[in-house]
């Protein structure tokens, strides 16, 4: 028998938050958290032959900001249009902490440990430079655990911003 949430055997790279207001919560970050400046990708558009949400295509838009502390990435979603769940979070709970990011160098390697949990969202980015996928339960206080598997171009990409 495995062990819930074994399967998280690579770093935890980001914490997330979803927003209602990008610029309100970059300005927020900055000025009591001392967050001192945040790349911002505004109307990142996900689409159905990139993402699914539930195991249907999504189709879904929103700007996304990352920053460092650290080596860790913060990074604060705004859902725009579409359905997911970012949206949905944002319906349901407000604004908040939404999830952890796990990297994992095979992401189908890690969903198939992954058994007692279940994909809610999944996709990929940048021409697959970046895949993901969102599964629940996540743990106290973070709803989703995302798993991500980062190719070279964004590797260079996340660098290039600390």
């Amino acid at each position: 028998m495995t062990r819930p949430l074994s399967f998280l055997t690579g770093p935890m790279v980001q914490l997330a938050w979803v927003v209602d207001d990008i610029a309100a919560a970059e300005d927020r970050f900055g000025r009591v958290h001392g967050v001192p400046r945040w790349t911002r990708l505004d109307d990142v558009d996900f689409g159905p032959d990139d993402c699914t949400l539930r195991g249907e295509p999504a189709d879904f838009r929103a700007h996304i900001s990352l920053a460092y502390a650290g080596d860790l990435q913060l990074e604060l979603i705004q859902p725009v249009r579409g359905a997911s769940i970012y949206a949905e979070f944002l319906t349901t709970h407000g604004p908040g902490l939404h999830h952890g990011c796990w990297e994992t160098p095979d992401l189908d390697a890690t969903l198939g440990l992954a058994t007692d949990s279940t994909v809610v969202q999944a996709g990929s980015m940048a021409a697959g430079e970046l895949r993901f996928a969102y599964v629940e339960p996540g743990l106290p206080g973070l709803p989703f655990i995302e798993l991500a598997q980062i190719g070279p171009g964004m590797r260079e990409f996340f660098d290039a911003m600390r």
